[in-house]
């Protein structure tokens, strides 16, 4: 295995720990590297990501390679004890299955010696009896000989195999997919069946409204509106009763409509109310967002595609202030840079590209890759 290396980007809130040679180190140790990747997110306590395109590692905070180097230790020893403890019981398996068949034998010798003691009629045939159960004897007896002589060989056999771990990547996955808990395994394994759903509504949406009659596409938008606003009060009604951060994952995957519409529905039931301010109460509200963008890959996408369409809605205090509202979920390591800026470019270049919450979210867009720059630099 390669030797660790390790590099610091960013700053301040920014920082974050790049394992630079990650692939090398996953491939020698046969486990996909955003296994690894997110074992030290885990093992650490911070938000880490693994870019299967690029095949960059990423920890956010500053650890240095010594520190990720015996976490990366634990983990290897964690996988050699789960591998010493299906050794331990195949083994004890293989001593039962002996133990049996001796017992089996045993049995057998019993029965065959009653039968040739019955089979004795006096003193006078007691010497030839004797012979013929002597020589039944050696009949009866040898040939339990013969298996347990093959059963030396054949453990001898077995302790010449060498057993070797299948390192493909499927079977990397499915080893993954057993030995993690349920939450650990839904943020290693990836999915995309998210955007092929969303693409699929999308384009049956627009199927659907180039055939519908003015008063279907009225009865759609009144029942869409009806449905939002459902969704909007069973999130303020649960927040309302105290559930908490941990308790909202799961409640957000069980309510209908696409994972966009809950989350809109998720933000604008934490801003209920709110006029002003929004910096202030999405500061004092950031762990349940930070559980909402915990769920997936795209999480963070779809937290800034909710706060567009918030400021979308007629409340100038929510566009002045969406500057403010990012800086503050990105100190809160809720939101990251890359997202930031990914939302923004597609945003000014797309078909809501004339709407003013580019214009106010720039100065922070600007501020963002300004200091990146400069980390590079240093």
């Amino acid at each position: 295995m390669p030797k660790m290396i390790t590099k610091i980007e960013g700053r301040g809130n920014g920082i974050k720990t790049n394992i630079v040679n990650m692939v090398d180190i996953a491939k020698a140790l046969a486990r996909p590297a955003s296994y690894t990747t997110k074992y030290f997110g885990c093992e650490l306590g911070a938000q880490s990501k693994f870019d299967e395109k690029t095949g960059t590692s990423l920890v956010n905070g500053a650890h240095d390679t010594a520190k990720l180097a015996g976490l990366l230790e634990n983990f290897i020893k964690n996988e050699e004890g789960s591998k010493d403890k299906k050794a331990l019981r195949r083994a004890e398996k293989e001593r039962l299955k002996e133990g049996e068949a001796a017992d089996e034998e045993l049995k057998k010798l019993k029965k065959d010696a009653k039968k040739k003691g019955s089979s004795k009629d006096g003193p006078a045939k007691a010497g030839s009896t004797r012979k013929k159960a002597g020589s039944s004897d050696e009949e009866h007896k040898s040939p339990p000989r013969a298996p347990a002589d093959e059963k030396v060989e054949d453990d001898e056999d077995d302790d010449d195999i060498k057993w070797q771990t299948d390192t493909s990547l499927e079977a990397a996955l499915q080893r993954v997919q057993e030995q993690l808990t349920s939450v650990t395994a839904n943020m290693v394994m990836l999915s995309t069946d998210e955007k092929e759903k969303k693409t699929k509504a999308a384009d049956k949406v627009r199927d659907n409204s180039k055939v519908a009659s003015p008063t279907v596409e009225n009865s759609v938008a009144e029942n869409g509106k009806t449905s939002k606003k459902k969704l909007v009060e069973e999130v303020k009604e649960n927040l309302k009763k105290g559930i908490s951060a941990n308790q909202l994952q799961s409640f957000l995957g069980s309510l209908p409509g696409s994972a966009q519409e809950v989350m809109n529905a998720l933000y604008e039931a934490l801003l209920d109310g709110v006029e002003k301010g929004f910096a202030n109460v999405v500061t004092k509200k950031k762990s349940y967002l930070a559980a909402a963008v915990a769920q997936g890959e795209d999480s963070q996408l779809l937290l800034l595609g909710a706060i567009e369409e918030f400021c979308g809605k007629p409340n100038p205090s929510a566009v002045k202030e969406v500057a403010l509202v990012l800086k503050a979920l990105y100190d809160a390591d809720v939101l990251e840079e890359e997202n930031i800026v990914q939302w923004y470019e597609e945003g000014v270049a797309g078909s809501n590209k004339d709407s003013s919450i580019w214009k106010n979210a720039k100065p922070f867009v600007d501020w963002l890759q300004n200091a990146e720059s400069e980390s590079e630099e240093e």
